[in-house]
Formats: structure tokens, sequence, C-alpha cells
């Protein structure tokens, strides 16, 4: 707190927001007399895995209508799930495994940058390795994606092919593979947000096993 008066004016007053914002949730969190937020102090038990984009436009709580502590979340740019990205797969463990979740969630998003700069030829710096992941789901699909001749149509064609093939990335993943060969209820879901009307559109991509997976990815 010390260093606040060395920001500059606009600096200030941004962070101010956020510490009165905190004042206002604390007492929102104090007046609350449902008991709600001293169970949540205790653990918490969520059935929804949440792994979206990073983008500001959409958090998970507000976009599902849930509370805090029914919703575990992960978010990176333009929601990858691949498979050497430790800091994914060590939230998708600890969501099945620990907290024993029920549904895991993908969501992309409608006018995401991460697709539309991976659709691009620009360079942007240390992000355009993260953006080969999504390249790759447009070298898979380029066939299609080519044939739309609307940049803004063909982004969010490729926002939604995104979306099914991250799904599948998870679905093969020793966590979720483990978790169907042990019994386990779990289901992974495909979705895309349509931000202008707030719709959370599901791609019927939802997966509640390994057997269609094909004989390569579904282990015994």
């Amino acid at each position: 707190m010390k260093n606040i008066k060395f920001m500059c004016n606009d600096l200030k007053h941004s962070f101010n927001k956020i510490i009165e914002g905190n004042k206002e949730w604390m007492d929102f969190v104090k007046n609350d007399t449902s008991g709600r937020f001293e169970q949540l102090a205790k653990g918490q038990n969520p059935e929804i895995l949440w792994i979206g984009c990073a983008d500001s436009r959409v958090p998970a709580n507000e976009l599902t209508g849930t509370k805090p502590g029914e919703v575990f979340v992960h978010r990176n740019i333009a929601n990858v799930c691949v498979h050497s990205d430790m800091n994914m797969l060590s939230v998708l463990d600890y969501a099945v495994n620990v907290l024993k979740i029920k549904h895991i969630i993908v969501a992309g998003h409608y006018g995401c940058g991460g697709v539309a700069a991976a659709l691009s030829r620009n360079q942007f710096g240390i992000i355009d390795n993260w953006l080969s992941h999504i390249k790759d789901v447009y070298r898979l699909h380029a066939e299609e994606i080519d044939t739309i001749s609307n940049p803004e149509k063909k982004a969010d064609r490729l926002v939604e092919l995104n979306v099914e093939e991250q799904v599948f990335n998870l679905c093969t993943s020793s966590i979720v593979q483990n978790a169907w060969k042990n019994g386990q209820p779990l289901a992974v879901h495909g979705m895309v947000i349509n931000i202008a009307s707030g719709e959370l559109i599901d791609q019927n991509c939802t997966f509640t096993n390994n057997e269609s997976l094909g004989n390569v990815f579904s282990f015994e």
C-alpha cells in the first residue's frame, strides 16, 4: 500500500476501484445470513470444471448463474487443452481425482482474439507458440474453413471447431480415461458463448465414455 502514492492518477484511480469493490464485497459477505460463506471457508465441493478463455468478457459464474464454490475454473488464451500443458493437467487432475467433479465444460466464445490471431499470418511474440495449437485445428479443418469468405464467420467457425478439438483432447487424457475406467461419472461438454446475447450454445460434442474416441485413443 505504501507504493500507491507513486502511481500516476489513472493507475491510482483504477487500483482504488479494486479496493473499494472488495470493501463492498466484504460488506455483502458480512451481511449474508445464508451461512454459505462460512461453509465455503471450510472447503469447496463444485460439480463443474470450466475450462474457458482468459478473455475478460466471459466469466464462468455469471454466464452459468452459479454462486461462489459451484464452479472450479481454469482459463487460458482461446481455451486450449493440450497434453503438454502441466498447468491445465494439474487443474484437471485435482478437479477429477480430488474434487470428483461431474462435468467438464470447454467454453469458447465468438469474437475470440486468440482464434482470430491464429488465422492470420502475423507474428505477435511468444504467444505465437501457443497459437500454433489453434493453427493445428485449422490445419485439420482447412478445407471447410477456407470455403468461408467472411473473415468474422471464418473465425467463429474455427472457434466452434477449436472447442470440439479441445474436448477431444481432454477425453484422450490419461486423467479422464482413468476416471471412466474406474466407473466415475464424468461428462465432457463443448460450448460456445455468444457474448452479445449471453447465450451458452451447446456444440453437441458431449462424451461420457471413451467408446467413440477411436481404438488408439480408447485405453483399456
